[in-house]
């Protein structure tokens, strides 16, 4: 039997970043990153652009995360690529380029659902990061979702509760763009909150049954505080900003792991892990191992480059799906929403 490892190529294109990973087996050779500037001149995400700028992405992208490997194209073994959640314009892009490859290859394709890959990602074989035991929960937090998944196995994932409107990384750009930050402002609102104090302010938590999560109540109410002090007060924002953003993340904080506390109490799972944009947050990184030592959890948080989107996630759950030989075909269809 050979022992040549399985080489996936990945490709992520759901939103406004393109990626291109290789994956040994579970290793990560390369995983490339092109961000797209353009969106923050116009305070967030402009799909029309961002299609755009993935056609004119994908090739060297794609070129780059093989050379950086060290193996050609036609080591590799399969071709999985994210055919959604996301915008339908960019995830039509790494989709046909996806199909294109392995067709011209004559390989596999592999069609990987992107919050599936927010939470394999903790699978990925990385020195020092222990990967999570079946069962554990799964909080995904980013700009387009909110989710505690239940995760019995690789492919058998129940969603336990999920957000009604807006999700947390809205609630958190949102919040940003009304402090005047530029767009994507959530990095800058944990930044402040370092230096504030976060009982300064008081918000409202949203009242939502069982595990579902609601924030466009929240993103409502800080707006009209800030309106309100600051026609009171032109300088407030400028005077007060530690303290506001560190109240803005507390009280989001609160409401995740509230939720976070009442699905270990209802399934009996004390294993944690995170993933998603949002997850990235310095603030709610340290509110799970906080909970770890005192209700004696078990938390996984991602390797940093993993939780942003990025390929090496969609490759992980590919090499996986490869394993099972659930392989798609040329009639599979990108879209915009898609359950597990």
């Amino acid at each position: 039997m050979s022992s040549k490892p399985t080489y996936i190529l990945a490709i992520e294109s759901s939103c406004d970043d393109t990626s291109a990973a290789i994956m040994a087996d579970n290793k990560v050779l390369s995983n490339i990153v092109a961000r797209q500037e353009i969106h923050e001149e116009y305070g967030g995400v402009v799909p029309e652009l961002a299609s755009r700028a993935h056609q004119q992405n994908i090739v060297p992208v794609v070129d780059v995360a093989i050379k950086k490997a060290g193996i050609t194209k036609e080591d590799l073994s399969g071709i999985a690529f994210t055919q959604g959640p996301g915008l339908m314009g960019s995830l039509l892009v790494g989709g046909s380029f996806a199909k294109s490859l392995s067709l011209a290859l004559d390989i596999p394709l592999v069609a990987v659902n992107h919050m599936h890959a927010h939470i394999l990602c903790h699978f990925i074989d990385e020195e020092g990061f222990d990967k999570p035991e079946f069962p554990f929960l799964a909080l995904t937090i980013s700009g387009g979702h909110t989710q505690i998944v239940r995760v019995n196995s690789f492919f058998d994932l129940e969603i336990l509760g999920e957000t009604t409107d807006d999700a947390v990384g809205e609630a958190f750009d949102k919040s940003a763009k009304v402090l005047g930050f530029p767009y994507p402002g959530g990095p800058l609102i944990d930044k402040y909150a370092k230096q504030g104090n976060p009982k300064a302010f008081q918000f409202t938590k949203p009242k939502v049954d069982g595990l579902n999560f609601s924030f466009s109540g929240l993103k409502t109410q800080i707006l009209y505080f800030i309106q309100k002090n600051v026609a009171a007060n032109p300088n407030f924002i400028e005077e007060n900003i530690a303290d506001i953003c560190a109240s803005i993340q507390q009280t989001i904080i609160n409401i995740l792991m509230d939720k976070l506390k009442l699905a270990v109490a209802e399934t009996g799972i004390k294993q944690i892990a995170i993933g998603g944009g949002v997850s990235a947050n310095s603030g709610i990184r340290q509110a799970l191992k906080d909970a770890e030592k005192k209700y004696k959890w078990k938390t996984f948080v991602p390797k940093f480059e993993y939780t942003t989107d990025n390929a090496a996630m969609i490759g992980i759950v590919g090499y996986y799906r490869f394993l099972e030989s659930k392989f798609a075909d040329s009639s599979v269809v990108s879209k915009a929403r898609i359950e597990f």
